[in-house]
C-alpha cells in the first residue's frame, strides 16, 4: 500500500534532515497545511483509536514512551505557537501602519502616531489569538506578551521549550517573571538559567519564578529594591464572589507579612485538628481567619511566638548594594530590601526610654530570628548529620529553609513532611545532604516507590 507523501518534497523515503530542510523552505501557508494534515490524522486517531490503546499483553513501557513522545511534540508546538503569535503581531502592526499611511495619502500631518496605530493593531491581534486559541481576551493578551518576551529576550528558554526540556507552563512562567526586567537584563538572566537547566530539571513553575527573581536580584540589586518598593505600594485586599454562596478573599501583602499570617493560621489549624476538629487543614485555616477577624475576643487563636525562617547573608543585611537576595521559608527568593528593615528591627534593641514594639518581654515574644550561615560562593547551608532515623527539629528547620518548597518533581506545594532521598533501609543516612522537604502527596509517592 502506498500513499502520497504529505511532507513537502518528500518521496516517503527521505531522511528526517531532508524533510526538515524542505519544511523550512516552505511558507506559513504551506506549514499550516502540513500541520493541518497531521492534525487530521491525530484527530482521527483520538476519535477512534481502534485497538491502539488496548492494554492486554502490552508492557507499560510502550505507553510511557508514547506519553513522552506526545509531551515532546507539545513542547515543539508550544514553541512554534509562540513564534507564530509574535509574527502575527508584527505583521498586523505593519499592515495597519501601511493602511494608515495610505488613508492619509502619505501626508505626515494627517497620519496618526505610530504608537497609536500599533496599540490598535495589538488589540486586533489579541482578539484573533482569543478566537483562534479559544482563550479569554485577558489570557490571550498575556500569551502575546509572554510569547514576545520568549522570542525576543529568552532564546535559551525558548530552545529548551522546543526540545522538551522545559514544559510550556514553566517557560511562560519564566517569561512572566521577566516582564519587569530590561531586555538586556532579561537576556543575561536567560543565559544563566540556560546554564542551570540540568540543575532545574524537575522544577515546578514556582521554582522557575524563584530562579528568575534570584538571578535578577543578584545581577541588579538596585532594580530589585526599586521594584519591591513599587510593588509594596500596591498592597490591597479584594473579594471575588464565587458560586454556591462562597467567595474568595485575596490579600496582596509583603512576602514576610503574608508568610507569617499563613504560618499563624496553619499552626492554629494543626492545634484545632489535634483537639478533634475533623475538617480538612485548609478549611480549618479559613475558620481561624474568620474567627481572628470577626470574633477577636471569643474565637481568635491565643497569642503565640511565630518563627519564619529567613536566609540572608550579612552582606545583604548591612550592604544594600551587595547583590545577595534573601530566601524566605515557604516562599523563595525575595529582594533583601523586602526583609532588611524588619530583620534589623529584630536585632536592634529600642533606644533608652523608647517603648519596645514587641512588648515588655522583648525578644521572648517577637518572632525568632535565626541566623543561618550560607557558603559565600555556593550558597549551601552548613551540613548537619544525625544518628537518629527521624530528622531532629533543628535539621527539619534547615531542610525547610534550604528547600523552600516541596522538592518533588514539578511540585509547587508547601513543605509538610521530611524524608530521606536514599531510604534508611538502603543505608541512607539522616543528614542534610540526604534529606528533603516534601508535601504530603510527594512523600506518600516516595514511600510507595520505595
Amino acid at each position: 500500500m502506498t500513499s502520497a507523501p504529505w511532507f513537502p518534497g518528500s518521496s516517503g523515503e527521505d531522511a528526517p534532515e531532508e524533510i526538515l530542510a524542505a519544511l523550512r523552505r516552505t511558507d506559513p501557508v504551506g506549514l499550516a497545511q502540513h500541520l493541518g494534515d497531521l492534525a487530521f490524522l491525530l484527530q482521527g486517531l483520538a476519535g477512534d483509536p481502534a485497538d491502539l490503546f488496548t492494554t492486554e499483553g502490552r508492557p507499560r513501557r510502550e505507553f510511557s514512551d508514547l506519553l513522552g513522545a506526545i509531551q515532546a511534540s507539545r513542547g515543539a508546538l508550544d514553541s512554534l505557537e509562540a513564534r507564530a503569535v509574535v509574527a502575527l503581531q508584527e505583521t498586523t502592526r505593519r499592515e495597519r501602519w501601511e493602511q494608515a499611511r495610505d488613508d492619509a495619502a502619505h501626508e505626515d500631518a494627517a497620519t496618526p502616531s505610530r504608537s497609536r496605530v500599533e496599540k490598535a493593531a495589538d488589540g486586533s491581534t489579541v482578539t484573533d489569538i482569543s478566537l483562534i486559541t479559544r482563550r479569554s481576551p485577558h489570557m490571550a493578551g498575556r500569551t502575546l506578551a509572554s510569547a514576545r518576551r520568549l522570542v525576543a529576550t529568552l532564546p535559551r528558554i525558548m530552545s529548551a521549550l522546543a526540545a522538551g526540556q522545559i514544559a510550556g507552563d514553566a517557560a511562560y512562567a519564566v517569561a512572566d517573571a521577566s516582564a519587569v526586567l530590561e531586555p538586556d537584563l532579561a537576556r543575561e538572566v536567560d543565559r544563566i538559567l540556560g546554564e542551570r537547566l540540568p540543575e532545574l530539571d524537575g522544577a515546578g513553575t514556582r521554582r522557575w519564578r524563584d530562579a528568575v527573581a534570584a538571578v535578577a536580584g543578584e545581577l541588579d540589586p538596585e532594580g530589585a529594591a526599586l521594584r519591591h518598593r513599587r510593588a509594596r505600594r500596591d498592597r490591597h485586599v479584594t473579594m471575588t464572589p464565587g458560586q454556591h454562596g462562597m467567595a474568595t478573599l485575596t490579600a496582596r501583602l509583603s512576602a514576610l507579612d503574608a508568610q507569617q499570617i499563613h504560618r499563624r493560621l496553619s499552626r492554629e489549624a494543626e492545634r484545632r485538628r489535634a483537639a478533634g476538629d475533623r475538617s480538612g487543614h485548609s478549611a480549618v485555616m479559613a475558620d481561624v481567619l474568620v474567627d481572628t477577624v470577626l470574633r477577636p475576643g471569643e474565637g481568635a487563636p491565643p497569642p503565640v511566638t511565630l518563627e519564619v525562617g529567613v536566609i540572608i547573608t550579612d552582606r545583604a543585611l548591612f550592604r544594600p548594594d551587595a547583590g545577595d537576595v534573601a530566601h524566605l521559608e515557604g516562599y523563595g527568593a525575595v529582594p533583601a530590601e523586602a526583609v532588611r528593615e524588619q530583620l534589623l528591627a529584630c536585632t536592634t534593641p529600642p533606644a533608652e526610654g523608647e517603648r519596645d514594639p514587641f512588648g515588655p518581654d522583648g525578644e521572648e515574644v517577637r518572632a525568632t530570628l535565626r541566623r543561618l550561615y550560607a557558603h559565600p560562593t555556593a550558597d549551601e547551608l552548613i551540613a548537619m548529620d544525625s544518628a537518629s532515623r527521624p530528622f531532629p527539629p533543628a535539621m527539619r528547620r534547615f531542610l525547610s529553609r534550604r528547600d523552600t518548597t516541596c522538592r518533588g518533581p514539578f511540585c509547587n506545594a508547601q513543605i509538610r513532611q521530611y524524608d530521606h532521598i536514599v531510604p534508611v533501609s538502603r543505608g541512607g543516612p539522616t543528614s542534610l545532604n540526604n534529606g528533603q522537604g516534601l508535601c504530603a502527596h510527594c512523600n506518600k509517592k516516595e514511600q510507595l516507590a520505595a
